[in-house]
């Protein structure tokens, strides 16, 4: 499979942007047990059709390609999160969990009528989360009863709710976000506004959220999808995305045992550019400055939430 390519015969959205096929080496060598905990698997299309409610359309990315890029960054493991393209068919994710011969966990999409073998399956497979997306212009939203529906089933299975959601809309999810009572892992750091300063009320309310509820953790990543100053490399030492920097080294000082990073990888749904995976990996030092705040972010935390038999 090709680079860029979409398979059977579906057609890739307008302005999409592939990913980039010939990264940079990073700068920065991650520490030995780094998990990339935020990636995704796209089709490819021809084996693993794309969903017929799918809001876009994007080019194939397979589990041998992420796998190759695991390698090339110097990674160990991965969080496969399943792809909203693909709707509630988890079986490309599941695909690539079996074929990482124990070296990826996975994030599901579960519906409520989802059976208690269909979660035992998905256990088996290595998966050890669901993910609940509330971006309007990605999903359509899921009545708060469902979501509840699914929180009791995953629940005795030790899984987490990863949630998806934007600055604006945390005051009124706020309180149901509050009442789930697993693991909550928030995607994005809640896409901050990085054109407010770090000590907006905005962004106060979410390290409120964080304060007051001890099981949220949050992913530190896709500066890409934040940035107005965008990935210029400033003075030669590949200091990218510097407005995020702030935000994301706030949180992660603040909360270090709570915090994951990951690529993003293949870097859904942009249309402005298109993130070097090099240079990402460049940017993790800038949010956690020392080797400890680094070994937590990338391997005892990953560790400790997706592999708590192996966590030290």
């Amino acid at each position: 499979m090709s680079h860029g390519e979409v398979t059977g015969g579906f057609e890739k959205t307008p302005g999409w942007l592939d990913w980039y096929e010939n990264p940079t080496p990073p700068r920065f060598r991650v520490p030995a047990g780094s998990v990339d905990a935020h990636c995704h698997v796209f089709g490819p299309g021809a084996r693993f059709p794309y969903a017929p409610q799918r809001k876009y359309t994007p080019c194939d990315a397979s589990v041998d390609q992420l796998f190759h890029l695991r390698d090339f960054l110097g990674f160990d493991r991965n969080i496969i999160v399943q792809a909203t393209c693909h709707g509630a068919d988890n079986t490309a994710m599941v695909d690539a969990l079996r074929r990482s011969e124990g070296r990826a966990r996975g994030v599901a999409t579960v519906k409520p009528s989802f059976a208690g073998d269909q979660l035992a399956e998905l256990h088996e497979a290595g998966v050890r989360g669901v993910r609940f997306n509330f971006v309007r212009r990605l999903v359509d939203r899921v009545p708060l009863d469902d979501l509840r529906a699914v929180v009791e089933k995953i629940a005795p299975l030790g899984w987490h709710v990863v949630i998806y959601f934007e600055a604006a809309d945390l005051p009124d999810l706020y309180d149901f976000f509050s009442s789930i009572e697993t693991d909550v892992v928030v995607d994005h750091m809640g896409r901050p506004d990085v054109t407010k300063d770090v000590d907006s009320p905005e962004f106060g309310l979410f390290l409120t959220f964080m304060e007051e509820n001890p099981n949220v953790w949050t992913k530190v990543t896709c500066p890409e999808r934040l940035s107005v100053t965008g990935p210029a490399a400033l003075d030669g030492e590949r200091n990218a995305y510097t407005d995020v920097v702030p935000f994301a080294r706030r949180i992660v000082e603040a909360f270090p045992d709570r915090v994951l990073w990951g690529t993003d990888w293949p870097h859904p749904n942009l249309k402005k550019h298109m993130p070097d995976d090099g240079l990402s990996v460049d940017y993790i030092p800038h949010i956690a400055p020392t080797a400890k705040l680094q070994h937590k972010l990338l391997v005892d935390n990953p560790m400790r939430l997706y592999w708590p038999e192996e966590a030290s």
